[in-house]
């Protein structure tokens, strides 16, 4: 029997490990607390650069076109190679954050990134240009490879939420406003200042971040262990589940990819033949995109994940079709339902990827957007090529058929869900 001074022992102990434990969540960053600001802003900062300058030729393309002397479609690489690099690195990504930490990774991903940046308005010819936006995307494989990551372990639980959103929302502002300002620059002093104007914003940002997050404080070095890693993706693609769900983010981005990569031919040619700084401000139509990203868990709670998927792909369906009509407030009209459509979609989509990994969700997670940039870029280079053989009804053409891959996935999903209940938990419901 033990004594009573080891069972006062064994209490202390228990009590000692309780508040230590207290003591290590409550170090966590909270909102109000100190830090949790500066976390916030310099994430938000980092997505802003991140997005600026992953799609800054995107808006540009005509003017890319006329400078080279090239089609769309070969002046559409200069984003499908940016997106393509970024989607076949964010896995090794992944990976080296866990061995040498979220903050270092992403401070030398963005430093490359933003030294890339300030060389891509010399590019002196298309060739070269697909290189240098190769290696930006490759470089910015950092940042959604670590910048969750970093959240999970700094922020406590019940502030991840609005912790993530705000590095969204940073994504969705940097995305947008680079193609704005770019298109209003480049009106009046060309795609390469417009270019060179992301890339000093960009770096402006990426000293700001640096110097504003926090030193990580609850980071544990891992060791690269390739055969760990290659078992869990390969647990991951065993998962019909979530194959399914990698599909169909990367059929949902490849309409998003295609549609936005084409819009500015179609808009400076007849009918409307828009000046280039319109054009940029098309790209106001993200904002869209943001609100019903963020209204996305109502809808769940409303129709269920796959009814929210229909909803998303019959939203999105009725937006290419509204973009055929040679009208442009029904254009304007049309991109505003293919945006609200594709960000529900993939919100839903990446969010059923979280619920359904047990293990290994930051490879899970890893693998999803490696898809959704796949689709990215192969809806940059199809979409131009579309475009190029049969005019914006091709591009649009292309867009249904994704959309009929969505609608298909998620029918097969509801299928398995009737045969195979206990397998199919993310999209039952």
């Amino acid at each position: 029997m033990p004594s009573a001074s080891t069972g006062a022992s064994t209490t202390v102990g228990a009590t000692s490990s309780v508040t230590s434990s207290t003591a290590a969540v409550d170090s966590r960053l909270t909102p109000g607390g100190p830090g949790y600001r500066r976390m916030s802003f310099a994430l938000f900062l980092a997505g802003v650069a991140t997005f600026a300058l992953l799609y800054s030729t995107q808006a540009l393309l005509p003017l890319v076109s006329t400078d080279f002397g090239v089609s769309a479609s070969e002046a559409s690489w200069t984003v499908s190679a940016a997106t393509g690099a970024l989607a076949l690195f964010v896995l090794p990504m992944s990976a080296l954050s866990e061995r040498f930490g979220r903050r270092t990774l992403m401070t030398a991903s963005l430093a490359v990134a933003v030294t890339v940046g300030l060389l891509v308005p010399f590019a002196p010819s298309i060739g070269a240009l697909v290189a240098l936006r190769a290696v930006q995307g490759a470089a910015l494989a950092g940042l959604p490879a670590s910048a969750t990551a970093y959240l999970a372990e700094e922020v406590r639980p019940k502030a991840l939420i609005t912790a993530i959103g705000l590095f969204v929302a940073g994504n969705s502002v940097g995305g947008m406003s680079g193609r704005v300002i770019t298109g209003w620059v480049a009106q009046e002093w060309g795609w390469r200042v417009a270019v060179a104007a992301i890339g000093i914003i960009a770096v402006a940002c990426a000293v700001a971040f640096r110097m504003l997050l926090p030193a990580p404080k609850h980071f544990t070095p891992g060791s690269l262990r390739p055969r760990v890693l290659a078992r869990t993706v390969r647990d991951h693609l065993a998962n019909p589940l979530l194959r399914r769900l990698y599909a169909i983010g990367a059929l949902f981005m490849m309409v998003f990819g295609g549609v936005y990569t084409v819009i500015g031919y179609r808009l400076t040619e007849a009918p409307f033949s828009l000046p280039q700084g319109i054009i940029g401000s098309i790209f106001l139509v993200y904002l869209v995109g943001t609100v019903s990203a963020s209204t996305a868990g109502r809808l769940v709670a409303r129709l269920g994940r796959r009814g929210s998927l229909y909803l998303a792909g019959g939203t999105t369906t009725a937006g290419l079709l509204l973009s055929l009509v040679n009208s442009l407030p029904l254009v304007l009209l049309g991109l505003v339902l293919i945006t609200a459509g594709f960000f529900a979609g993939h919100a839903v989509a990446s969010s059923s990827v979280s619920h359904t990994a047990k293990q290994g969700r930051a490879q899970a997670s890893a693998l999803y957007q490696s898809a959704y940039y796949i689709g990215s870029s192969a809806g940059s280079t199809l979409g131009a090529v579309a475009f190029h053989v049969g005019g914006w009804a091709g591009t649009v053409a292309l867009g249904l058929f994704a959309v009929l891959g969505v609608v298909t996935i998620t029918l097969l999903g509801s299928h398995a869900a009737r045969t195979q209940p206990h397998r199919e938990p993310a999209l039952a419901h």
